[in-house]
């Protein structure tokens, strides 16, 4: 992969290279909890699959959830007969939890995951990952909703999974069209950087991966899908349902609060290197122009009321000045989130300092402009009053975008290009990973697991048990049902 500098922490997206022989340039994960009877079928009709039509070595990971039953025999027997095929076993149950381990833990470029009931059309895998591969994307869904899948399923279902994603576009605004397809894949690159932002350790894990990624700019391909439904499937949906509307919350609720780190996912302009070597060109124009408008236009609607309300006690000077100091406050404060993309509290009394900067000089204009008209015209109407505001406005209006852009938020540039200073490093602490090795961990973080790029190269690497440290009370899933 690429490692010269560019904006973000992520590099440009490249092509992958040709993989070394032995290497899995694709590892597909099958989280398994009590699948005793269709762990085998599975497994053997999937290796067969990708030993015909993959053109790249691969391997397939049986991730087993603290089954109870004889699944981790089975997993143990197909590693043992299938050289493509290892076994993990985690002790604690929950779907995100293991794709986190397992996905941490893999040295495979790209990483895959389906159910083990293999309800979506295999024939979809490769068109699923080669976006991957060639570096289009970052990372790559089934999508059930897509007007040319084909899907099998009972009403009460298809129900379900279109109100949901429609809760989805409505309080996330996530433009993906399937969050829950069991049916994904995502680069190893991207993986190491965006799973240690995902708390979810359940259903809901799916969701909240994709909606990071989509604010974070990240590249989502959507592949069609032949899907039938599972009639033996052991979900409980209303309680799943439940906890997915919590963690709809709890996400939106951290996205608004600006409380997740999303820069460090962020990518170079373009991959093409002359992108990078274009010097001194403002970038995001347009896009700060459109949101700088929408938001003048509610401001000055905003402002007139306040002006026609002052106005009814006080004069013109006086009013103005009141209506202008509170639209201003709330103009700032809005082209601070909205236009420029500025989150968190950081820099914000300063930016409001700055705003205030750029208020006084629209007084200026607007008052001045007041002045001249009771110079002109001893008794001006009101309308006229505000035809006068209007036209100053607009001018001050010009100047402010001009002022917010190059002096306010100078630092705010399109795709996420976020010249911020470094952060301070954070105290860390040694951990032991259930691989074997150890790793530094960021302080109050001992849930995360480890990336560990020595584990698949381990000579036990076939056969795993995980003991992943104790979670927090929110982080077990009693719903997990398989």
């Amino acid at each position: 992969m690429r490692t010269d500098s560019s904006p973000g922490t992520l590099p440009a997206r490249e092509h992958l290279p040709a993989a070394a022989a032995g290497t899995p340039v694709l590892d597909v994960v099958v989280p398994v909890y009590n699948e005793e009877k269709d762990l085998q079928p599975c497994v053997r009709r999937l290796h067969e699959h990708l030993a015909r039509t993959f053109p790249y070595p691969f391997r397939i990971t049986i991730a087993d959830n603290a089954s109870t039953d004889t699944t981790p025999q089975v997993a143990a027997r197909l590693a043992a007969e299938i050289p493509e095929v290892v076994r993990f076993r985690l002790e604690q149950k929950g779907r995100g939890r293991a794709l986190r381990a397992v996905w941490s833990a893999s040295d495979a470029p790209v990483l895959a995951y389906m159910d083990v009931d293999l309800s979506t059309d295999l024939n979809a895998l490769l068109p699923l990952v080669a976006p991957l591969i060639s570096g289009h994307s970052d990372l790559a869904i089934g999508s059930r909703l897509s007007r040319s899948s084909r899907v099998v399923r009972g009403a009460k279902r298809e129900f379900i999974s279109r109100s949901y994603n429609l809760i989805l576009r409505g309080s996330l605004q996530a433009r993906f069209s399937d969050a829950q397809c069991g049916f994904k894949a995502i680069r190893k690159d991207v993986a190491q950087v965006l799973l240690p932002l995902v708390e979810d350790t359940g259903w809901f894990f799916d969701t909240e991966m994709l909606v990071l990624a989509e604010r974070a700019g990240l590249r989502i391909h959507e592949v069609p899908v032949d899907w039938v439904d599972d009639p033996d499937s052991t979900v409980h949906i209303v309680r799943t349902a439940t906890d997915d509307l919590k963690g709809v919350w709890r996400v939106g609720k951290a996205l608004a609060t600006g409380s997740l780190p999303l820069d460090r996912l962020a990518r170079p302009f373009g991959d093409d290197p002359r992108d990078r070597e274009i010097k001194d060109v403002p970038t995001g124009l347009a896009r700060q122009l459109v949101g700088f408008c929408v938001v003048g236009a509610l401001s000055t609607l905003f402002y007139l009321l306040l002006y026609s309300l002052f106005r009814s006690f006080a004069g013109p000077q006086t009013a103005n000045a009141f209506a202008l100091l509170v639209s201003a406050v709330a103009n700032t404060a809005a082209n601070r989130r909205l236009t420029f993309g500025v989150r968190g509290r950081g820099g914000a009394v300063r930016h409001q300092a700055q705003g205030l900067v750029v208020f006084a000089i629209g007084l200026a204009l607007t008052s001045g402009s007041l002045a001249a008209l009771d110079a002109a015209t001893a008794d001006p109407a009101h309308s006229t009053e505000l035809a006068v505001l209007v036209a100053a406005n607009l001018a001050a209006t010009v100047l402010r975008f001009l002022l917010f852009r190059a002096w306010v938020f100078p630092e705010r540039l399109e795709g996420g290009d976020r010249r911020q200073p470094e952060p301070e490093p954070r105290p860390t602490v040694v951990a032991h990973s259930p691989y074997g090795t150890s790793y530094a961990a960021p302080y109050g973080s001992p849930h995360r697991t480890p990336p560990s790029a020595s584990a698949p190269h381990d000579p036990a690497w076939r056969d795993r048990t995980l003991h992943p440290q104790p979670v927090r009370p929110h982080d077990t899933d009693p719903r997990e049902t398989r």
